[in-house]
């Protein structure tokens, strides 16, 4: 199944682009959920949502809606994902507050942090394979078959991206692909044609996994839901 969404909905200069110009922030994301059936959540990254919060997302969105949790920042940059066994596993026990509406936990590592082998699968071993686990690789060092075997192992999915500088291979470690889109040729602001999205359906088409996660992550100019919406299109008929 594909869920297809951005990454992140609540932008002010969405309102006008995306969302109508007299619709007030209270209503950006059941507007959202009329459009796309999944959103990644980048908040998370910087600071830990309330229980409220999350159970407030859960109450206000479709049976169908997927969340997927960007985890955080103190355990993947600050602590570079060594001595995080107990922040690890208060993020999953906040994170199950979603319930069947959680799609799956991605975890960005930073350009900085090159591969190691033991550390990833240190940081492996904490991740509760009851979830769907991902992991995004910022330096292109990790772009290696031992990582991607080492992620088969522990059944997490290595997350293909389309952005400056780092390869977008289509990489599948698990039950599970997630795609993430920055841009090509700069971060945030690209604007895919509609022959890019085009060939990109036909590689997530031939992808061998059972689910599908791919989020939009060039906001600017409300670039991420159009491109979100044509990608959706193109996949719609082989659902």
């Amino acid at each position: 199944m594909y869920h297809v969404g951005t990454s992140g909905w609540s932008y002010n200069h969405w309102k006008g682009r995306f969302y109508p110009s007299e619709l007030e922030r209270g209503g950006w994301l059941d507007y959202f959920t009329q459009h796309f059936s999944t959103v990644e959540v980048n908040m998370t990254f910087y600071r830990l949502p309330s229980v409220k919060l999350l159970k407030g997302w859960y109450q206000q969105t479709p049976p169908t809606f997927k969340f997927s949790l960007k985890g955080s920042r103190l355990i993947s940059h600050i602590k570079k994902l060594k001595n995080t066994e107990e922040l690890v596993k208060g993020f999953y026990r906040l994170a199950e507050n979603l319930e069947d509406k959680l799609g799956c936990v991605l975890w960005q590592v930073p350009p900085s942090l090159k591969i190691n082998l033991e550390l990833l699968q240190g940081f492996l071993r904490q991740l509760p394979r009851s979830f769907a686990n991902v992991i995004e690789f910022r330096h292109t060092s990790w772009y290696a078959e031992e990582v991607y075997q080492l992620m088969k192992e522990h059944q997490t999915a290595f997350c293909i991206v389309s952005a400056p500088r780092l390869p977008s291979d289509a990489i599948t470690t698990s039950a599970t692909a997630y795609i993430r889109f920055h841009g090509i040729d700069s971060w945030y602001r690209y604007h895919y044609s509609d022959s890019e999205l085009a060939q990109w359906a036909e590689t997530i088409k031939g992808l061998p996994a059972e689910d599908c996660f791919i989020y939009f992550n060039n906001d600017y100019q409300a670039y991420a839901v159009k491109n979100a919406a044509s990608l959706r299109r193109l996949l719609a008929g082989d659902e």
